[in-house]
């Protein structure tokens, strides 16, 4: 049987989204940052923030890039990626990436704006769609 190698986080991006173009293909990378509280055993509540390192590639790398901003929340689903070298005085270092599979907003941007142009794109492709539609297509029949 196979193994499973899955991770979800909904998270905070710590900075905008870095790009790289390696040969026509597209990297993207950014921190992601998730909390947790609990109680400590003497009742006090205590936070605690990790620091996950995103990697998007292709697609997704697209996407991130055109949409994601520091601040904002996200739903993420990856997987785990772990790589190890040795430094300069031999010793062994091991880093861990989260490969990102998909992701949703599920804040707003700290910048309004950018919100509006969204939404005015998303308008515009909606009309778009709807001036597509065959003659003769009453939507005015629908039940709801």
């Amino acid at each position: 049987m196979a193994g499973v190698n899955k991770v979800i986080l909904i998270g905070n991006l710590g900075k905008d989204p870095d790009i790289l173009v390696f040969d026509g293909i597209k990297k993207a990378t950014f921190s992601l940052a998730t909390n947790e509280s609990y109680k400590n055993k003497d009742g006090h509540k205590v936070e605690q923030t990790e620091w996950h390192n995103i990697v998007c590639w292709n697609n997704i790398a697209e996407n991130a890039e055109k949409v994601l901003k520091k601040g904002m929340q996200i739903y993420l689903e990856g997987k785990i990626r772990s790589r190890q070298w040795d430094d300069k005085e031999g010793n062994k270092k091991y880093f861990v990436d989260i490969i990102a599979d998909t992701f949703t907003v599920l804040s707003k941007s700290n910048n309004p704006q950018n919100d509006t142009n969204r939404i005015n794109n998303a308008e515009i492709n909606l009309s778009s769609i709807i001036n597509e539609l065959p003659e003769g297509d009453d939507l005015g029949d629908l039940p709801f």
